[in-house]
């Protein structure tokens, strides 16, 4: 122990010179022990070097995994897109609505709207899953009582539709249901406290007609709020007192913040609730009924029971009072603390809210005439129904978010479990053509909309025509028919919902493009506006190419220059006529038989326009670089007037045709046919009298005058006269309400082409070709020729008859239509029809398409 001690004290002094034994041993070990320190630094020496090579081994293998790692992944994703059919594979370029001037505030100032066009009243954000609200009330029919909700002719509402509307923070609404008048007037409005996309403020003013006022009648409004992403609603409280506390719901959204929403009227109201949990809203209608039915069964009680199911997404409100009543529901967001949240809920309620209502009112009213100018045109009832057209486009705005189910392309190795394939998860910001019937996106209906909307808001225009052209797959194609989400999906016979990628539909949206650039060549843009087209059309130039390109090759005819509708049932033995559904035309008569031989003069017709259009479009943006393909050429290829003719024109009648395999001798006749043993089926069945031949396809109509409609008919020839004749012939197309979509004179005039449908473009007046009709009118009146002062004289009579047959119409029954008849002038087909029929505004304003 001390020897050990001393050793160590030994070790920290210096060496003596005195030898002894210890010391001697001790030196004698020395060199065993500098050799194990040479072995320990040599083993020492070897783990670091071993530690060293591990480190780098370590290194690389890390570096070696992650190539391995992506290169597997790169083989996966490129296995993916190599599976992915081409069909729902996206267009590789950069989305237009990713442009700096959808962001921003642009965007911001468009989050709330009323972007549920197929219910009465309804509120979304423009995000995939949104905070939705809405209005229901129950209305009586037969004695019994129904929930109104979604738009449909089957509540007989007397008139329903937007009075005003500015298409982004304001809207006058005026329903009619009985005896009962509901107004619904809608406010958005942003303050520095405000969440992303502000607050907004909903007006519900409802009156009794036609009874003694002192006879007062209760009413049952029902206003919900659901959570599409399934997140939990907060509930003001279990009593729900608004004199005491007005808060009805409250929660929380990314981007918004905190929000809450807010009843507030000086009404005696008695308000009830039920929170209700479903992953889906599109049934919402028969969940708050089928609770009110529960209620009355067991207690008696027309009211909600009160009760909120744990983590419930929807909550609806149930506000009665007697008539008259008028209540306002104020939303707010970014509603935490230090955020003036009674201070803002009283800006957008009563008085307050009275007087911002009256604001945009006046400014509504100041926008419609400077867009229009209209005051000294027409009268009174003429301007309230231009008003109307526009405020119901705008109003009839909506928002879409989900995937279309695209039918499985013919001889394609592609395998599915369904009979579809799902596009991509795609949005549609789109005005739609009719609330009740087609609450959703239509491709051809589209371009005539744009050509409204971007007379009243160029940047929402430019908004909706960029979501369109975003849908353009890899291929270069747009489904025509845009059926995004449960809610549209609910409202879509099964028939109808696949998307075939080998039919097209009229590219209509060129329409609207072309006014746009002609519109930027005559300076009526101010110079912010025009960059913001010029940067819009050069993000969305090799989309366009795209769209061109699948047109100008898939629908190809056989001879140069000749086109060709696809997705003709050459097969059927029901229709009196296959159907062209992707002409936008439906049952306008064809060739009797469908073959690849046909030459469609209405395709051709649009694919010059769009041939024109990109040519003014690549001039616009490519000032000194030019696009490798050269769309002049194809523009005058198909404006070729003698060309033209030659595949076309007939002498005989001075009239333009299709051409194609056809006979005139088609009829549908009664087949009966033996079911069973006892059962005898009658069906009507499509008759051949004689053999087809390849000819012009005898029918004056619409596609008759696309050539016309297009202005390829040079002023001083003979065959604008014919043309004039022909429009003007009260035989053939002329009636005092319009021009009928096909002459009295054709073989399939108004015959039915199915024993379940009945004539649909075989007679009825459609605004849309009316208004192109016009459009030509008016430029061939103002062209140096000898027809000039002829087409003037129609020009005039024909605008008089059209505006003058909307409006009675519309003042008669309160609404707009899909179509008129030819013999009446009155309204067919779905009504309010708000989408290319409000065309009828710009036939006021004589604002027309340009060549």
């Amino acid at each position: 122990m001390t020897g050990g001690g001393r050793r160590s004290a030994r070790s920290r002094t210096k060496p003596s010179t005195d030898v002894n034994e210890d010391d001697d041993a001790f030196n004698k070990a020395k060199p065993i022990s500098k050799l194990r320190r040479v072995k320990t630094k040599d083993h020492g020496t070897a783990l670091r070097i071993l530690n060293a090579d591990l480190k780098i081994i370590l290194g690389f293998g890390i570096i070696a995994a992650l190539i391995i790692f992506f290169l597997v992944h790169h083989l996966i994703s490129t296995a993916e897109e190599v599976r992915r059919p081409r069909v729902v594979t996206p267009f590789p370029a950069p989305r237009i609505m990713d442009l700096p001037q959808f962001q921003g505030e642009h965007k911001e100032s468009l989050y709330w709207g009323t972007y549920r066009p197929h219910v009465y009243f309804g509120i979304r954000a423009r995000t995939p899953l949104s905070l939705v609200a809405g209005l229901m009330w129950l209305g009586v029919k037969d004695g019994r009582y129904f929930i109104r909700h979604i738009c449909q002719d089957s509540d007989d509402l007397s008139t329903y539709g937007w009075t005003s509307h500015n298409g982004r923070d304001f809207g006058h609404q005026v329903l009619v249901d009985q005896d009962m008048t509901l107004a619904t007037s809608f406010l958005k409005y942003k303050e520095d406290d405000s969440g992303y996309g502000g607050d907004w403020a909903v007006r519900i003013n409802v009156q009794n007609q036609g009874w003694n006022e002192e006879m007062q009648k209760n009413v049952h409004l029902f206003f919900y709020l659901a959570e599409e992403d399934g997140n939990a609603l907060s509930l003001g409280g279990d009593t729900l007192d608004i004199h005491e506390n007005s808060l009805l719901a409250s929660g929380l959204r990314t981007g918004i913040g905190e929000w809450q929403l807010h009843l507030k009227s000086k009404a005696d109201l008695e308000v009830h609730y039920s929170g209700l949990r479903t992953p889906h809203i599109h049934n919402l209608s028969d969940l708050v009924q089928e609770n009110l039915a529960s209620q009355l069964i067991r207690f008696n009680r027309l009211q909600l029971p009160d009760i909120y199911q744990s983590s419930s997404n929807i909550l609806v409100f149930q506000i009665s009072g007697r008539i008259p009543l008028e209540t306002d529901i104020v939303f707010v967001s970014g509603a935490g603390e230090n955020s003036r949240v009674e201070e803002r809920i009283s800006n957008l309620a009563g008085v307050s809210l009275t007087n911002q209502l009256n604001k945009k009112q006046r400014e509504f009213d100041v926008k419609f005439e400077s867009c229009f100018q209209l005051a000294d045109k027409l009268d009174s009832n003429s301007i309230h129904v231009g008003k109307a057209a526009i405020a119901n486009m705008l109003g009839g705005i909506g928002y879409f978010y989900g995937q279309s189910k695209i039918s499985i392309p013919k001889n394609s190795n592609v395998k599915s479990h369904d009979d579809f394939l799902l596009y991509w998860p795609a949005e549609l910001y789109t005005a739609v053509p009719s609330r009740p019937f087609f609450p959703r996106g239509f491709l051809w209906d589209e371009g005539f909309h744009q050509l409204l909307i971007w007379r009243w808001d160029l940047h929402i225009s430019l908004d909706i025509v960029g979501h369109w052209l975003d849908l353009i797959n890899i291929d270069g194609w747009i489904p025509r028919e845009q059926i995004l989400g449960a809610e549209a999906l609910s409202k879509v016979p099964a028939e109808f919902v696949l998307q075939h990628s080998s039919n097209g539909n009229p590219p209509t949206l060129f329409l609207v493009l072309r006014d746009l650039v002609n519109g930027i060549k005559k300076n009526k843009f101010t110079a912010s506006e025009s960059n913001d087209i010029i940067s819009f059309l050069q993000q969305a130039f090799v989309r366009l190419e795209a769209w061109f390109q699948w047109f100008n090759t898939t629908q190809l005819g056989k001879d140069v220059g000749s086109y060709y509708w696809h997705g003709r049932d050459n097969l059927t033995i029901r229709e009196l006529n296959p159907k062209t559904l992707s002409s936008g035309l439906d049952d306008y008569p064809r060739a009797s038989h469908p073959t690849e031989d046909e030459r469609h003069l209405d395709l051709r017709c649009w694919m010059l326009l769009a041939a024109d259009c990109m040519n003014s479009v690549a001039e616009l943006i490519w000032k000194e670089n030019k696009p490798e393909k050269d769309y002049s050429s194809t523009s005058n290829l198909l404006s070729d007037f003698d060309t033209l003719n030659q595949m076309h024109f007939d002498h005989a009648s001075g009239a333009y045709f299709d051409f194609g395999n056809h006979t005139e001798k088609v009829r549908l006749s009664w087949k009966e046919n033996m079911i069973g043993n006892n059962y005898v089926n009658r069906e009507l069945v499509r008759e051949v009298l004689e053999r087809p031949e390849l000819k012009l396809v005898p029918h004056v109509g619409y596609v008759s005058l696309f050539p016309f409609m297009t202005r390829i008919i040079p002023s001083e020839s003979w065959i604008l006269e014919k043309q004039l004749d022909l429009i003007s012939n009260r035989s053939i197309l002329w009636t005092n309400y319009g021009l009928r979509s096909l002459a009295k004179t054709s073989s399939m005039y108004m015959k039915r082409n199915t024993e379940h449908d009945a004539p649909y473009w075989r007679g009825p007046i459609w605004m849309n070709m009316n208004y192109m009709i016009l459009s030509s009118l008016r430029h061939y009146s103002l062209e140096n020729g000898p027809y000039r002062d002829k087409a003037r004289a129609i020009y005039e009579e024909l605008r008089d008859n059209l505006i003058r047959n909307v409006v009675q119409n519309y003042h008669r029954t309160g609404f707009l239509w899909e179509q008129y008849d030819q013999k009446q002038g009155k309204g067919k087909g779905a009504r309010v029809f708000t989408g290319w029929t409000s065309l009828v505004l710009l036939i006021m304003a004589e604002a027309y398409n340009e060549m």
